[in-house]
């Protein structure tokens, strides 16, 4: 019942929105005709037919000057909802009376928050009158599109300046680093306000100056929560916790963002307690958003149990509240706790966002859980999220459905280099080597940088392909085409393309290309492994002996004693085989004993060769010499 409530209040906004949109209008039309308390008729002198103008032109006098005010009110509603072309239509059809540096001014403010400033310059440089709100406006356009010098040439054109111009030029500078040319501008400033000394003191602090930010911060005439703030943000982010609270100590009006930042800036430095104790001290009507940062901190620290308590104990919960939790018991791996309060948000009816359901799928474990999932967020409509279109389609793949997985694909109707090098991995991973390099070509053909991963994914293809020269084609890309530099990983999967083409000698020469900080066993067991394919036995006997010098732990080393022998062994150098066998006899190797496992009443119960070790041994042994032995020796003899 709850979601159903949901979807009919949300119809009904959608179906109330050009109403309350015709209705405002209408009262804005009615305000600047005040003196005339009758409403005008269609067919009236004043009013334009419906097909020579858009609507919401019809209520304007094309002679009163009061018109322009409230025709300038109807273009900035339509901005604020967000209506932008309908804006622009309403400007270029606007009458005579409502044209003017009003209007401009409107629309120009209109084309720089929606981050058009390229519109606004053609604006701004076809305006007759152009005054200092106008000037400004663009000036802050430029900064906020991160256009400084833009903004820097236009500011100095300015024919004159108010506090606010100088200010948008200071902050412009200072967001991009320019810490030297926002402080000769707020020095140069003939007046300044606190928001002025606020944007500096931020710049200082989110640089790590800190000592110049309270040098500023101390000279300021007088500070509003913001100054405050930023300053103590500051000093936890800079590390110093003791000045922090000693200055929020000092902040006369404390609101919650204070109260909060100073919960979540303790955890971050490790004094989770402090955190708490602060939290605690907190006024009596904490917002959502303390509960949310003090959950945080415990679920970031680890403490779990101690996040699920502060949970419950919240009087209110919003989507963040519970999507917090539910996705630190996925990362946890404790998928259980995970699901069950996934579903109890669900009855409490908060619906999820994309994150949430990310969180869940990746503890699914069967493509039966995975569809589910896809199910539910088919019902919200949240397949159009790529995170969450890749997080499905990585799932099918890993349950085993290549089939779901390439439908996740398909779906996506925005596809980023994740979404690719995913599909990738699902088309390496069952096989389908031509399909991994399709894709790859695909990928490049629609402008996606590969990444590390990326290659992983391509190398491994052309090694189950047996595509030596592609494989060797794509290794050389890394680093000429792209930068990058190849990892372990990628000259792994070289190895084992060349060594399952025989071409064992340049297996060996991309191994002895690596540098020795990054040489791991797994590349010397793939050539070892060659060795041993290809009875290459001189190969074989240095890259055992390198394999049993890099080793860290000696008791792991059995196998690549063992290899080497059957390498050895194969060619006829029985003498030399002898050798290895007594090298790990007389070193501290021993051979890893098989072992076997079973599962009893939800526990696993493993097994060694020869094992000693299990709590229930000496009946197990018993069986087996009472029991089954004689029964095997039964069958065979049947």
């Amino acid at each position: 019942m709850p979601r159903a409530f949901q979807l009919l209040r949300r119809r009904r906004r959608l179906l109330l929105r050009p109403l309350l949109q015709a209705a405002l209008l209408r009262l804005h039309c009615s305000l600047a005709n005040h003196p005339d308390p009758y409403p005008r008729l269609p067919g009236h002198r004043d009013f334009r037919p419906a097909s020579d103008a858009p609507a919401g032109l019809a209520g304007f006098d094309e002679t009163p000057q009061r018109d322009a005010v409230a025709y300038a009110a109807t273009v900035g509603l339509q901005l604020r909802l967000g209506e932008l072309p309908r804006a622009e239509e309403l400007f270029r059809a606007a009458p005579r009376s409502a044209r003017g540096h009003h209007l401009d001014a409107v629309m120009l403010d209109g084309y720089v928050k929606a981050g058009r400033v390229d519109r606004a310059r053609r604006l701004f440089d076809g305006m007759t009158e152009k005054g200092v709100i106008a000037w400004t406006s663009l000036v802050s356009g430029y900064c906020r599109a991160g256009c400084v010098d833009e903004a820097r040439a236009l500011f100095d054109l300015m024919p004159s300046r108010n506090v606010v111009s100088w200010t948008a030029m200071v902050q412009g500078s200072a967001h991009r680093g320019m810490l030297g040319e926002a402080r000769e501008l707020f020095d140069a400033m003939p007046e300044r306000n606190v928001v002025t000394w606020t944007v500096m003191v931020k710049a200082y602090a989110d640089c790590g100056r800190v000592v110049e930010a309270m040098e500023l911060f101390d000279r300021m005439p007088w500070r509003n929560s913001y100054s405050w703030t930023a300053m103590i943000s500051g000093f936890l982010r800079a590390g110093r916790v003791d000045e922090a609270v000693h200055l929020f100590e000092r902040m006369q009006h404390r609101n919650v963002v204070s109260w909060t930042l100073m919960v979540t800036g303790l955890a971050q430095n490790g004094r989770v307690s402090m955190a708490r104790e602060f939290f605690d001290r907190m006024p009596k009507n904490k917002d959502i958003a303390a509960w949310n940062a003090m959950i945080t901190v415990y679920a970031n620290d680890g403490q779990m149990d101690e996040a699920r308590r502060l949970f419950d104990s919240m009087p209110a919960k919003d989507q963040v509240s519970w999507s917090i939790l539910i996705d630190d018991y996925a990362k946890s791996e404790r998928k259980d706790e995970a699901v069950g309060l996934f579903l109890l948000m669900l009855r409490s009816g908060v619906s999820p966002s994309s994150t949430t359901l990310t969180s869940v799928l990746v503890t699914s474990e069967s493509t039966v859980e995975v569809g589910q999932i896809h199910g539910l967020a088919t019902t919200l409509g949240l397949l159009s999220e790529t995170s969450l279109g890749n997080a499905l389609l990585t799932m099918y793949s890993r349950s085993g459905d290549l089939p779901s997985a390439w439908q996740a694909f398909k779906i996506l109707q925005e596809k980023d280099a994740i979404t690719w090098t995913s599909m990738m991995q699902a088309f390496a991973n069952h096989g389908r080597a031509s399909c991994t390099l399709q894709a790859f070509a695909h990928m490049l053909q629609h402008g996606h940088d590969p990444s590390s991963t990326t290659f992983t994914a391509a190398l491994s293809a052309c090694s189950h392909a047996g595509l030596v020269e592609k494989g060797q084609d794509i290794f050389g890309f890394i680093r000429h085409a792209y930068g990058l530099e190849p990892t372990i990983e990628h000259r792994t999967c070289l190895v084992d393309i060349l060594r399952r083409a025989g071409r064992v000698r340049e297996a060996m020469e991309v191994v002895d290309a690596v540098p020795p900080e990054m040489r791991d066993e797994a590349i010397l067991r793939r050539l070892l492994g060659a060795c041993m394919m290809h009875n290459e036995v001189d190969a074989a006997r240095e890259v055992g002996e390198a394999l049993a010098k890099s080793d860290e732990n000696p008791s792991g080393s059995g196998g690549y004693y063992t290899a080497l022998a059957n390498v050895l062994a194969s060619a006829g150098l029985w003498d030399e085989m002898a050798a290895a066998w007594r090298a790990m006899k007389g070193s501290k190797v021993r051979k890893t004993p098989g072992m076997s496992w079973i599962v009893v009443d939800a526990r696993s119960h493993v097994f060694f060769s020869g094992d000693q070790m299990h709590l229930q041994c000496a009946e197990i042994y018993e069986m087996l010499d009472d029991t089954l032995v004689p029964q095997i020796k039964k069958d065979d003899g049947s």
